[in-house]
């Protein structure tokens, strides 16, 4: 029990229970309550940040400080120099040794360092969430008392701009038996005038189940040549295919698709096309026309889903004409839907596996009024994106039985394309 404690808390075997009991009154005297912890924190912090230098100091030379052994070494201590810098403890003011020969390089606190312990990757993580540069700088000195400018924390946040550059050309798995790309729009400025840009983000399924984000693309418009330019970066990046691309909307897609991937079946969300359908309905009969669409959607063929269109018109023709009309303009882009077992169409249903994901990217984005430029839009979504991935799981919502019964299925309907 005892090692097992000790392991826990390596404390233990150089503070005595005596020596604890004096910290305590210590803090008691330098304040009431937490401010009295956190002043006690903070001092000791120095003291154990400016020991570590010393150390270093010495071994950087060969001798402690005052032993005759280091005359004639060609090199000795040089005074100090005083510095601050930022730890969860709040700014600490140290003193750094210096040596004469100016080759002292010390690790525990590196020269030009001004941040130390997670203060960065506490920056990053605010960021990641939203919060605005001076927002980050107000928190930090209200909960730790350190005063960091908003030029600091943008420069903290700008090196990532290799890590996202990384990320955005990083290989990608050779097959995705699905993929989903959807879009968030923002508000980035371009030659002084703020312009609304599409955040295109594909998450591909790979063939764990597990999503992942592709890429990140922005757009003013869309078309054929822009999505063949994100195709063909994809394939680049080592996916030579993708069995069902699942989308909604995105003009010159379907086109793009079919000339990077030929084989690849383009498939529109059922989902999106029931709200399109049901906002022509009042909303006490939204619950009765969903019940009669779901005939269609669930039919065996497509025949026997036709014969469910027309019961459906009929039905609702006079009332609701904007919803047969939506089914109708639709009908090319969802047919193919019909082809695929139930295993698959419980996996295609819905584009919700991005849209949970961009819901989590709106909030994050919506905070700011718009963006200094392309770069910035990315940078934060990139962040966001990070951040999620580090939360969640990433498995597809049907769970890891659900999506094994799909990959056979998958199997079967898309025969010699998955490397089994």
């Amino acid at each position: 029990m005892t090692d097992t404690t000790d392991a826990q808390n390596p404390l233990a075997g150089v503070l005595s229970a005596d020596q604890v009991d004096a910290l305590v009154n210590a803090a008691e005297d330098l304040g009431e309550g937490r401010h009295g912890v956190e002043e006690l924190l903070s001092r000791m912090t120095q003291a154990v940040l400016e020991r570590a230098l010393e150390t270093e100091m010495s071994d950087h030379l060969g001798y402690e400080a005052g032993d005759p052994a280091g005359a004639g070494t060609g090199n000795s201590r040089n005074g100090k120099t005083t510095k601050s810098v930022h730890t969860l403890q709040g700014p600490v003011e140290l003193t750094v040794p210096r040596d004469r020969n100016g080759s002292f390089e010390p690790v525990i606190v590196p020269k030009r360092t001004r941040r130390l312990g997670r203060v960065e990757d506490m920056i990053l993580s605010l960021y990641a969430r939203g919060m605005t540069t001076r927002d980050i700088g107000s928190h930090l000195e209200e909960i730790y008392g350190s005063k960091v400018s908003a030029a600091t924390i943008s420069r903290v946040t700008d090196v990532v701009a290799d890590e996202v550059a990384q990320w955005q050309s990083r290989p990608l798995e050779t097959v995705y038996p699905i993929v989903y790309i959807d879009a968030i729009w923002l508000k980035i400025r371009d030659g002084g005038v703020v312009t609304n840009k599409a955040c295109h983000v594909a998450v591909g399924v790979d063939l764990e189940g597990r999503k992942q984000v592709l890429g990140l693309w922005l757009g003013v418009t869309e078309g054929a040549k822009f999505w063949a330019n994100v195709l063909t970066e994809i394939r680049n990046r080592g996916t030579k295919d993708i069995l069902i691309l699942c989308c909604d909307g995105l003009t010159g897609l379907p086109a793009a698709v079919n000339s990077i991937y030929p084989e690849t079946v383009v498939q529109t969300c059922v989902v999106h096309l029931l709200r399109s359908a049901m906002k022509y309905a009042s909303y006490s009969d939204r619950k009765t026309m969903a019940k009669d669409m779901k005939p269609i959607y669930t039919a065996a063929t497509v025949a026997a889903a036709e014969l469910a269109l027309e019961a459906f018109a009929e039905g609702w023709g006079s009332k609701a004409p904007g919803a047969v009309l939506a089914w109708r303009n639709a009908w090319e882009d969802f047919i193919p839907f019909l082809a695929f077992t139930p295993e698959i169409r419980k996996v295609i249903y819905t584009t919700n596996q991005i849209e949970s994901i961009n819901y989590q990217l709106r909030k994050i984005t919506k905070t700011r009024g718009s963006f200094p430029s392309d770069e910035a839009a990315i940078k934060l979504v990139y962040l966001g994106i990070r951040n999620i991935e580090t939360h969640r799981g990433g498995k597809l919502g049907t769970g890891t039985q659900g999506w094994h019964q799909a990959l056979n299925a998958f199997a079967v309907q898309f025969p010699n394309r998955l490397p089994l």
